[in-house]
């Protein structure tokens, strides 16, 4: 058996920092929410403005940070996100120990960390680029997706507990911690990184025109464009129908919260199955029919939530289909991403991953809230299938064809 292929000491500080950074935050997986509840007893209103309009307001906010990230070396970029994000954390258990914490606070340090968020997966994914040969980029793609989902597997139910024992706070002092450890880690990297360089007359200002300079690029581009309004309208899809689903099932149907935690941990074992499958799929199938395939795949599964029922026959169909849309999504995100940062040019990464995720993240804002409309219209079942059938129209906006000059189709190498 071929050995576990080894991408450098660069990439392994990379990956070591984005572990305990993603560990910190499933652990302190709506933790906002709780202390909205528990602390300052909030209500319904405060928690999901809390919930969508940081989400909203970050990304906003981060639109500027795209252009600032493409013309700066990304190593300091990320270091300094990581402790603006570290110290936006740290003043909710400072606050609170000092018996002054508010809503208001909390509604801002979401936007802070929601806006680091976007200005650090900008500048990380430039950096990842500039590191690992583009031949080796699935496999480290691959290795963030499976750390991602062990995460999420393994970071709910211990916040769970430790919120259970220590308090809501407790779990976002241990976020902020695994931010600054992320820090540490980049900044262990070391070496030397070439300062990027503006050509033209404006020498290094930022123009206005850079604002948008990351969604004029994805738009003109044959291969982006398509992947880009599939991306985030099944994004947005999948996370606008998950509240309504907790209502649903918790509310609804009476099942306990650890059967809800089940339902959602538990499943999260298909990301890791599906990104370590990737890498050996597209090496026998090639990168455009298994991202199409994936693709169209991890959009016929959300439909079969609208069918829940109470006891263990519903539980059993929620964990079932739950595991296929992960495990599709575990295969398809790794592809995904490996793709876009082949078609993005060197020079554009940072602004197109930036408008990415700032159109991905206001989008879920808004699908949120418009189908927590729906559902109180028609119900959370209705509005679940909504969401399941809308996904289903998903996959014909995925690329047919394969825009890659023709000696680049050769299917990658298998990361074993």
């Amino acid at each position: 058996m071929v050995g576990r292929r080894r991408l450098g000491r660069r990439f392994g500080w990379l990956w070591a920092a984005y572990g305990v950074s993603t560990f910190g935050t499933w652990l302190a997986f709506d933790a906002f929410s709780l202390i909205a509840i528990l602390v300052l007893h909030a209500g319904p209103t405060e928690v999901s403005v809390l919930a969508a309009g940081g989400l909203a307001v970050g990304a906003v906010v981060a639109v500027p940070l795209g252009p600032w990230v493409e013309f700066r070396r990304k190593r300091p970029v990320m270091v300094a996100m990581d402790l603006a994000r570290f110290m936006a954390l740290m003043s909710v258990p400072a606050a609170y120990a000092l018996g002054l914490l508010g809503f208001v606070q909390l509604l801002v340090v979401s936007v802070v960390v929601g806006a680091a968020d976007i200005a650090f997966n900008a500048a990380s994914g430039a950096y990842l680029k500039s590191i690992v040969p583009p031949e080796d980029l699935l496999v480290a793609n691959g290795r963030f997706e499976s750390t991602t989902w062990t995460a999420t597997v393994l970071g709910p139910p211990v916040g769970t507990a430790a919120i259970g024992l220590f308090g809501p706070v407790l779990t976002v002092v241990a976020d902020a911690i695994s931010y600054l450890l992320s820090a540490a880690g980049i900044r262990a990297i070391g070496g030397g990184e070439p300062r990027p360089v503006r050509t033209g007359a404006d020498g290094a200002r930022l123009r206005p025109g850079d604002l948008l300079e990351g969604w004029r690029y994805i738009l003109a581009h044959p291969a982006l464009r398509p992947l880009f309004f599939n991306t985030v309208l099944v994004n947005g899809l999948i996370l606008a129908a998950s509240p309504l689903l907790a209502v649903l099932m918790l509310d609804d149907l009476g099942f306990a919260p650890w059967q809800y935690g089940l339902a959602f941990g538990l499943p999260c074992v298909g990301g890791v199955i599906g990104s370590r499958l990737a890498g050996r799929l597209v090496a026998r199938f090639g990168r455009h029919e298994v991202m199409l395939t994936a693709g169209a795949l991890r959009a016929c599964w959300a439909f079969g939530l609208a069918f829940i029922r109470p006891g263990t026959a519903g539980l059993v169909l929620v964990i079932a289909v739950e595991f296929g849309l992960i495990t599709c999504m575990g295969v398809f995100n790794p592809v995904f991403a490996t793709y876009r940062l082949d078609r993005t040019a060197p020079d554009r990464i940072a602004r197109t991953l930036s408008a990415w995720s700032v159109t991905s993240k206001a989008t879920i804002a808004a699908m949120t809230g418009l189908w927590g409309v729906l559902a109180g219209l028609t119900g959370p079942r209705t509005a679940i299938a909504v969401a399941g059938l809308l996904m289903l129209a998903t996959p014909f906006l995925l690329p047919r064809r394969d825009h890659a000059p023709r000696d680049e189709r050769a299917p990658a190498r298998s990361p074993v």
